[in-house]
This record gives C-alpha cells, structure tokens and sequence, in this order.
C-alpha cells in the first residue's frame, strides 16, 4: 500500500476511494477509505469498501478489524455476507465463505452478485475436487 496518497477534501474522499477500487487501484483505494472512515466513521460504506480494499491487498487482519466495524451498521445486509464471504474464498476458506454467500443469499435470493459469487463458489469447488 502507499504510504501518502493526493489530499482531497472531506466531502470528495469517499468518491475518491470508490473510484481508485474501481480501477484496480486497491492499496490506494485502502488509503482514500482510511481517510473516509476518519471523516465519518458511521458510514457503512466506508468500512466496507475499507475491508474490501484490504482484501484485496492481502491484508486480511485488518479487513477483519474493518468488518467488525462494519458490522455494527450493516450486519443484516447482503453486501455484507456476500462481502465477507468473498474475503474468505480469497483466503481459501471455502467453508467459511460458503456459509456467508448462503447467509447473503437468504436475505436477498435475487441478488445478481451473490449468485455470481455462489456460481464462482461453485467453479473453484469442482475444479479442485479430486478426479
């Protein structure tokens, strides 16, 4: 991750942050929701895009300091389960992230991102199965 990132005010931060994820930029992205959560440190988005970023950039113990964050605002949401459920196949814990898409899947079946992930889920399980 970068140690400095460009200054940006208060109000634009958070877009910052969800622009550089969506180009790839995680470590930079981690940065921008840092700053975010600092800023409004009730705002679910900030620590889920925070834990999502830290996922990516393999900092998995700090992703789970930023879901249980996150957790006090949104542990009843899809996004959330689906979220972590993600982290856990990054990790390998097919189990654990198994358990978090169902849990996605059960309060929004129709989710298109869940049922993506269960489908990738799905994928990584039979192509690892033994033959």
């Amino acid at each position: 991750m970068p140690a400095t990132v460009k200054d940006y005010p208060d109000a634009e931060v958070l877009s910052v942050a969800k622009r550089q994820f969506a180009e790839g930029n995680f470590g930079h992205a981690a940065r921008y929701y840092e700053r975010a959560v600092e800023v409004t440190p009730n705002h679910p988005e900030a620590w889920l895009g925070l834990a999502a970023s830290y996922d990516r950039v393999r900092r998995f113990d700090l992703a789970d300091r930023a879901y249980r964050e996150a957790s006090r605002f949104v542990s009843d949401r899809p996004e959330y389960y689906n979220n972590i459920g993600y982290s856990y196949l990054l990790r390998g814990d097919v189990i654990k992230a198994r358990s978090n898409f169902l849990r996605a899947y059960e309060l929004d079946p129709s989710n298109i991102t869940v049922n993506n992930n269960l489908e990738l889920l799905r994928d990584n399980t039979r192509s690892s199965a033994p033959s």
